[in-house]
C-alpha cells in the first residue's frame, strides 16, 4: 500500500482556497432613466414610472396618452401639454 505524498495537497484545501472571497468594486447605482430616450414602453415600470415623473402625471394618465397617442415620447409629451 502506497502513503500519500506529503508534497502534495489536499484536494479538499484546494476546494477551501478557493472559497477565499476577495473585495467587490464598490456598487455605484447607475442614474436612473428611461430604457429608450424617444420610446416609453409602456411594459416596464421602470420606464412608466420615469416619464410619469418627468410629465408631472399619474401612471394612469401616461398609459392613457400612450394608448392614444403611442408610445413616441415627443408625441406623449405635447398630448400630456396640451391637455394642461
Amino acid at each position: 500500500m502506497s502513503h500519500p505524498d506529503p508534497a502534495r495537497k489536499h484536494e479538499h484545501e484546494e476546494v477551501e482556497k478557493s472559497k477565499v472571497r476577495t473585495a467587490h468594486a464598490e456598487h455605484v447605482e447607475p442614474e436612473k432613466g428611461p430604457h429608450d430616450p424617444k420610446e416609453i414602453n409602456p411594459k416596464m415600470s421602470s420606464d412608466v414610472h420615469y416619464w410619469a415623473k418627468e410629465f408631472g402625471v399619474t401612471g394612469d394618465a401616461l398609459h392613457e396618452a400612450i394608448r392614444v397617442h403611442g408610445t413616441h415620447v415627443e408625441k406623449v409629451r405635447a398630448a400630456l401639454t396640451h391637455h394642461k
